[in-house]
């Protein structure tokens, strides 16, 4: 599995960087945009659907911008030679829509979100998935069984100590679960695909 770790195609790097740049941007423009972008369920009847996609892409503060840009980093150091960049924007779209999902269905009470963990754990189910799909070693068990314990323990428990403390807004752990839920059924759908077509990784 080793093998797998660090091996970037150029093309590998085009949507880390890109979503890097857009999420810092974002922030930087201020909270006025922040406020016209973050998921806000009481103006999506007005017609204000891109919040579902936006709300995703902005944050609260420096440090929960600082935590999601740390975690693009680490899910495409682990895993982005496994998909293609396409594939990746499919992935994290889905994960996207499992997360406004959830909210729609089993949360009608939250009245805005923002942030882009949930989706970082739809990319890391997918990542997971993938490596999953060419073997089993112990770096799968173990990364796979951290990932686990981790939606085990914020479901039990509650968000974790250091991401909580370190943050001014309340941790929607939910989010991980329905983005895990959503980067797991696209990331599926494309190994599927690829194997019916006979496509490697």
């Amino acid at each position: 599995m080793f093998q797998r770790l660090f091996r970037f195609r150029r093309e590998d790097l085009i949507l880390p960087v890109l979503l890097a740049l857009v999420l810092a941007g974002l922030w930087l423009a201020g909270d006025d945009l922040l406020l016209r972008l973050r998921y806000e369920r009481a103006a999506l009847p007005s017609g204000e659907a891109w919040r579902l996609v936006t709300g995703h892409l902005v944050h609260a503060d420096g440090v929960h911008l600082a935590w999601n840009i740390l975690g693009v980093g680490i899910v495409w150091t682990l895993f982005a030679s496994d998909y293609r960049p396409l594939e990746w924007l499919a992935i994290i779209l889905a994960s996207m829509v499992a997360i406004d999902a959830g909210f729609a269905v089993l949360q009608p009470e939250l009245e805005w979100y923002v942030g882009f963990s949930g989706v970082l754990h739809g990319c890391i189910a997918a990542g997971l998935l993938a490596w999953l799909s060419v073997g089993r070693d112990w770096v799968t068990a173990v990364v796979a069984t951290l990932f686990a314990a981790k939606l085990i323990w914020e479901h039990r428990i509650g968000p974790l100590p250091f991401t909580s403390q370190s943050l001014t807004l309340p941790v929607i752990h939910e989010a991980h679960t329905y983005g895990a839920l959503g980067g797991a059924f696209c990331g599926a759908c494309v190994l599927i695909w690829r194997t019916r077509r006979g496509s490697p990784l």
